[in-house]
This record gives structure tokens, sequence and C-alpha cells, in this order.
């Protein structure tokens, strides 16, 4: 039995689709997932270094410490206030709020806007902004 043709829907993403800043916050959201899964791994690690001996935590620390070590520490900091405020989002969104385009292309500029500030103001802090 033969199949007929039928159209195929095109891919979200490609040149014949553009992409919209729900889809690509979309994707963003669970980009960040994995990489606070990832994330987590490493804190995983931490903790067992911690355990471990005073050497163990040291190296780990060093490791932390050094330039690719913060690079990773502020990508995963980024990455947890993103996707916590995109989730809040998602939970207005859950009781059936946000749903008009003006309004969910509000929200999405205000979380990518305060996912931004409050990452710089969390490395302000961390990195000893305060006397």
């Amino acid at each position: 039995m033969a199949t007929p043709k039928r159209p195929l829907s095109p891919f979200m993403i490609g040149p014949y689709y553009r992409p919209q800043l729900t889809s690509m916050m979309s994707i963003l959201h669970r980009a960040t997932g994995v990489a606070l899964a990832v994330g987590a791994l490493v804190l995983a690690a931490w903790l067992v270094a911690a355990a471990g001996s005073p050497q163990a935590y040291d190296t780990f620390a060093a490791c932390l410490a050094s330039l690719p070590g913060k690079v990773a520490l502020f990508g995963f900091s980024a990455c947890l206030v993103y996707h916590f405020l995109n989730g809040i989002r998602h939970l207005f969104w859950d009781s059936g709020r946000g749903y008009d385009l003006p309004t969910a292309y509000a929200s999405g500029y205000a979380v990518l806007a305060l996912s931004v500030v409050l990452t710089a103001v969390m490395w302000w802090f961390a990195l000893g902004g305060v006397a």
C-alpha cells in the first residue's frame, strides 16, 4: 500500500519559520534546565570533595577559583536565575493568565531583563561589592 504524499510540517526553527521570543525562551528554558542538571552534578562532586579530605576540597576549590571555574559558576548562576524567573512566568501561564501576545512578550522581556540584573547583583555581592 503506497502512502500518499503529505505536506511536511516545517521545523520550528529554519527557513520557513521566523523565531519568536516565546519559542526562543522555551528552548532556552530547556537548555538552562540541562545546564542546571550538570551543575547539580558539580555541586554533588563539591560535597564529596568536602566530605573527603582537605586536599580534595582544596583541589576542587582551586578549580572553581580559576578563570574557567568562575566562568562556569557565572553561567550556572545565570541559568539558575533565568530558569527560576521563567518558571514563575510559567506558573502564571498554568493559572491561565498572561497568554495574550502583549502580556506574553512583556513578561518575556521582563524575565530577560531581570535575569541580567539579578545575576549581576548576585555576582556583585559575591565578589565583595559590599564593604
